[in-house]
């Protein structure tokens, strides 16, 4: 894969769902002044984040196999392990909550489809998961030249609302936006500006992209590069998504509008064209998106078993090259979930934040190596002091906003994610009974046991409706 290619899995991992829900997630929780703040914190601890692989693609150019390769290689094969799970499950959360969106969307104009959760959304959902399977057993070459198309297919309609939103500028609006205090009890600003970590978060996931592509580069430099070239696009985009709402609607009937919110407020300023023009731009872009995370969750489940950290049979390959048994399971673990919208309160919302919450560990596990490496001076043999204490500062930054999102996501998720991961070691030694290889470190002992508390915790406070769906 060239740069642009590159560029452009990263751009087409994270402009997907999310920037659609973008307004009625923020005008929920906060005015301009919390979103410009919110976005700020976001935007620097993502681009820490970006700055991270982009580092890592360098000190570490052996370690090609994508996010969960610095887990491994930092704290040790059971965190690999995790860090892989975490980020697969995040993949099929968020793939789950595609579907959901498309639904959502399609609701507008046909009852039968209502917030995305009814059984004809699931039903069309259901064709859509086993339609692209069979276009990505044919290939994952052919799979990323489309998402390439696709990406600059959806982006145009994006751009295209946030020129008509700011020609149709407000002032009086934007005014009483600022704070919106006027408005209502939003609580205080930390309040507001934590309450928008999840969606921000969300957005960004994707940003490793090309990091799990990385054995595809034709360069190895291009991976940083086009890291951190998708991220700054996408930052930019999603900002002025935000902003430009707050310029033409009030804060509460932001709030209200129904997902995916920008299709409401394209609507409101330009009539009934605009909901079938972003209605359009949506389905084109969330297919884009799933086509993305699809290859990518395959990958993290494939790679992991070719390097005995996953159970052999995940490591198959069809005749195109594509990791079949990987997307199987893939397509099966997206099926489920789907099937469990059916029974969850509000899915759109609890797809997004469930996928959040487990793409938390390998970003964190990831920060934590390229901080250990700059403490420690390896791999900067060579290197001088000024770029050792920069990039070390740089993975600090992100150590530290990674343990704050995880604090912004709350117990409930954090427990959720456990339950997922505790049930998965059973593949882990699966893995290493298959390889005759020792099952558990004295430490790793301990980090199971934590795993499995918390997943016994957060089963039974499921069973008990302490947390609810």
């Amino acid at each position: 894969m060239s740069l642009p290619t590159l560029t452009a899995m990263v751009v087409g991992g994270m402009v997907g769902a999310g920037v659609f829900s973008l307004p009625a997630r923020f005008g929920v929780a906060t005015g301009i002044l919390g979103s410009l703040i919110a976005w700020a914190v976001a935007g620097t601890g993502m681009l820490m984040l970006a700055f991270v692989f982009q580092n890592l693609a360098i000190r570490k150019p052996d370690l090609d196999s994508g996010v969960f390769i610095y887990a491994k290689a930092g704290f040790g094969d059971y965190a690999g392990f995790n860090s892989a799970i975490g980020f697969w499950a995040s993949s099929v959360a968020g793939n789950a909550f595609y579907w959901v969106f498309i639904g959502a969307t399609l609701g507008a104009f046909f009852d039968g489809f209502g917030d995305g959760d009814t059984v004809l959304a699931v039903a069309l959902a259901t064709v859509g998961v086993w339609l692209f399977h069979y276009l990505i057993a044919r290939g994952v070459r052919d799979a990323a030249v489309i998402n390439r198309i696709v990406t600059v297919c959806k982006v145009i309609p994006i751009l295209v609302f946030i020129i008509v939103l700011l020609v149709s500028f407000d002032a009086g609006v934007f005014a009483d936006n600022w704070t919106a205090y006027g408005y209502g009890d939003l609580g205080t600003l930390d309040e507001q500006i934590r309450n928008t970590m999840l969606i921000t978060t969300f957005v960004f996931i994707g940003i490793e992209g090309a990091s799990v592509y990385s054995r595809y580069a034709r360069r190895r430099e291009d991976v940083g590069r086009a890291t951190v070239l998708g991220f700054l696009s996408v930052l930019s985009i999603f900002a002025l998504v935000t902003l430009s709402s707050y310029a033409v609607v009030p804060q509460p009937e932001l709030a209200d509008t129904r997902q995916p919110s920008m299709v409401g407020v394209f609507e409101s300023v330009v009539g009934d064209w605009g909901e079938w023009f972003i209605s359009i731009a949506v389905i084109v872009s969330v297919l884009g998106a799933y086509l993305a995370w699809t290859l990518m969750a395959a990958e993290v489940m494939f790679i992991p078993a070719r390097a005995d950290d996953f159970p052999s049979f995940l490591g198959r390959e069809n005749a195109n090259g594509t990791p079949i048994t990987a997307l199987v399971v893939t397509s099966l673990g997206v099926q489920g979930l789907l099937a469990l919208t059916l029974f969850v309160s509000d899915a759109l919302n609890f797809m997004l934040d469930l996928a959040t919450s487990l793409a938390l560990l390998p970003y964190l596990l990831a920060a934590a190596y390229a901080l250990k490496l700059g403490l420690t001076g390896e791999s900067y043999e060579g290197i001088s002091s000024g770029v050792r204490t920069r990039e070390t500062v740089v993975a600090g930054a992100a150590t530290v906003y990674t343990l704050f999102l995880f604090e912004a996501a709350g117990m409930e998720f954090v427990l959720l994610s456990t339950v997922i991961l505790a049930p998965a070691a059973v593949l882990y030694v699966k893995a290493r009974s298959e390889h005759g290889q020792r099952l558990f470190s004295p430490t790793e002992i301990a980090v199971f046991a934590l795993v499995v508390a918390g997943g016994v915790t957060g089963a039974v406070a499921l069973w008990t409706g302490r947390i609810t769906l």
